[in-house]
Order: C-alpha cells, then sequence, then structure tokens
C-alpha cells in the first residue's frame, strides 16, 4: 500500500504543469492588483485632501483632533451630520449662512470624517460621541446650545440630550433612526469595519464599488425630490476615502445595536424637540421613526415635509431653519408641544 507522501506525489502528477503554472500566476496577477489598488487610493484619498484642506480650526480632546468651524454670534446652535457626511454637508445646503445671520454656529467634521481623527481604540456609538462633543464644547465655552443633528447625528445629538442635560436647551432632529428595525443594507454596507478583512477592503476593492454605486445612493437619499445643484460643492472624493469608508461601515454597524439600547430613554429627554423629516424619505421609514418618536417625547412637535426625503436639510433648508428658530424660541413660549406640522 503506497505510503500518503506517494500518493500526494501521483495525485501531483495527474495536474498538468501549465495548470499549476496558471494558478500561481493567477495568484500573483491577484496580488499586485491588490497592491496596486492600495497605491491608487492612497494616491486619491491624498489628492482630496489638498484639493479639500480643512477651512476651519481643531480642537484636542481626550488627545483626539476634531475639526470645525464656526461663524456667527448669539445662541450656540451645533449641528452634527450623519454617516458618509462632514461640514461640507451643511455648508452646502447653505443652512449655515443662514443660522450665522442669527446664531453662533458650530458644525463638526464627526471622527473619522472630514478632517477629524478617529482613534481605533475606541467603539464610537452615539453616546462615546455625545460625550467627546460635550467636552468639546465645554472647551469653547458653550454652556447652552440647541442641538441639530441628521440622520446618524440626531441619535447623537438625543444622546447629549439625555445625558448632558443641562448644556443642552433644545434639539431639532433631522431624518433621524431611532428604533431598531430590519435594515437590509447594514450587511452590505458594514464590510470595511470587519477585524483584518475591513481594513483589506476599504483600502482596495471598497473605494472602487463606493465610485460605482455613489449615483445610484445619492439618487437615493434625495428622492422623490431631485439632487440640488448646491450638492456638486459637496466634496464625494473625501467621502471615498479609506478612513471614511472604514467609519461610515463602523457607524452602520452600531445603528441597530445603538437603537435598541436608547429606544427606552427618549421619554426622558425633558427640553422642547422639534422633529422634522421628509415624508417619502427612502432611507428612514420616517412613519416607524420620527413620527413613533414624537409619540414618545411629550415636549417635542413634529414638521413632516411632503415631496422630500432623507436629505430633508438640503432640499428644503427653509423649513429647517423655521425649525431651529422654533427650537431655540421655544424658552419664550413660541413652541406648541405635541403638534403636528405638514410642508
Amino acid at each position: 500500500m503506497p505510503s500518503l507522501r506517494a500518493s500526494q506525489r501521483v495525485a501531483h502528477s495527474f495536474v498538468p504543469a501549465s495548470a499549476r503554472y496558471g494558478v500561481a500566476a493567477g495568484a500573483v496577477l491577484f496580488v499586485a492588483a491588490l497592491a496596486a489598488s492600495v497605491l491608487v487610493n492612497r494616491a486619491t484619498a491624498a489628492r482630496a485632501e489638498r484639493k479639500n484642506p480643512p477651512r476651519g480650526k481643531f480642537i484636542e480632546v481626550r488627545g483626539l483632533r476634531l475639526h470645525y468651524i464656526e461663524q456667527g454670534q448669539g445662541e450656540a446652535l451645533v449641528l452634527l451630520h450623519g454617516n458618509s457626511g462632514m461640514i461640507e454637508d451643511f455648508t452646502s445646503s447653505g443652512i449655515v449662512a443662514k443660522a450665522a445671520q442669527k446664531y453662533r454656529v458650530i458644525v463638526f467634521d464627526r471622527p473619522g470624517f472630514g478632517h477629524s481623527e478617529r482613534p481605533r481604540g475606541t467603539i464610537w456609538t452615539h453616546e462615546a460621541q455625545a460625550d467627546l462633543f460635550a467636552e468639546a464644547l465645554s472647551k469653547m465655552r458653550v454652556s447652552h446650545a440647541t442641538i441639530l443633528g441628521h440622520s446618524w447625528g440626531a441619535s447623537i445629538a438625543v444622546a447629549l440630550g439625555l445625558r448632558h442635560r443641562g448644556m443642552v436647551s433644545s434639539l431639532v432632529l433631522a431624518s433621524g433612526y431611532y428604533y431598531p428595525t430590519p435594515r437590509s443594507d447594514v450587511l452590505v454596507l458594514m464590510g470595511p469595519s470587519l477585524p483584518v478583512i475591513g481594513d483589506i477592503m476599504s483600502h482596495t476593492i471598497s473605494p472602487l464599488l463606493g465610485r460605482l454605486m455613489q449615483p445610484f445612493f445619492t439618487r437615493k437619499m434625495f428622492r422623490p425630490a431631485p439632487i440640488p445643484h448646491k450638492f456638486d460643492r459637496f466634496p464625494k472624493e473625501m467621502a471615498l476615502r479609506p478612513s471614511q469608508i472604514r467609519a461610515c461601515a463602523a457607524e452602520t454597524a452600531l445603528m441597530i445595536p445603538d437603537a435598541f439600547v436608547m429606544q427606552e430613554s427618549y421619554a426622558e429627554l425633558n427640553m422642547p424637540v422639534v422633529i422634522i423629516a421628509g415624508a417619502e424619505d427612502k432611507i428612514v421609514d420616517t412613519e416607524k421613526q420620527s413620527v413613533r418618536l414624537h409619540h414618545d417625547v411629550r415636549n417635542s412637535t413634529l414638521r413632516r415635509i411632503e415631496g422630500v426625503g432623507h436629505m430633508v436639510h438640503q432640499t428644503a433648508t427653509d423649513e429647517v431653519m423655521a425649525a431651529i428658530d422654533e427650537a431655540a424660541g421655544a424658552n419664550s413660549g413660541r413652541l406648541h408641544p405635541r403638534s403636528v406640522a405638514n410642508a
């Protein structure tokens, strides 16, 4: 009976040499393609950062550098962007210029987005980011502020209202995701957040797939409204850098579990809350999220904007500005809790 080693030599002899060489050559080409894609993606990311340098200031909190802009004077208004966004999401919408006429507007690049750092040793939940921004605002001598959060940023705004109530005078929550519901996009988009394989993906194939899918996702975010020309000022290549792709994937993975943890606390929000959402949001179900939150938060009003999707601040900028004014003026008696407005 032949030995195992002899059997392996016999089996190996049946594999044509050309096939063995073909497999080896294919493996070499595959590795070379991955290495080339890493270099291309790094160069593209560096070019995007040169083309879009920091336009604001930096503040260091717990050893992390946060990039922010500040405009205007008056009561503080803090804007927190959603997943995959950055400061330019708000500046391109025109909301910063409008609000700066009467408020001290502070807009952050959240950790891992734009020009802000995102240390790998921290799990950047909504609560962790809320604590970070509370400390940053304290360093900036902001004692009271209206907080506006869009999408993922809305949950950070809620966490600020729950964990740092003395600092939050009112909340504006735009197009938020507050309750755990099935999301097919989570499994698709969370890949780059996985250990090891996620780093490989974010530096190789994910930027390419992102460029291919970006037009589709952008249309879906705005639908049914058209994409406004002002959104052309949003630096799309910055969003496709490996570092930001990984940050985006990590936040996608946290979305459902964070909502599961936070949902029991919403009734504890005791400051004025204005909830605003597009009635035809294709990313977040407005009825299951914003309308339900309105029922759970006693001091809330709901502004449901007809003909508008997820990017309500871009396509209904005046309505969002009105929501800010309503929230900021709530302590003067201009807020009517439990009301619902359709525009």
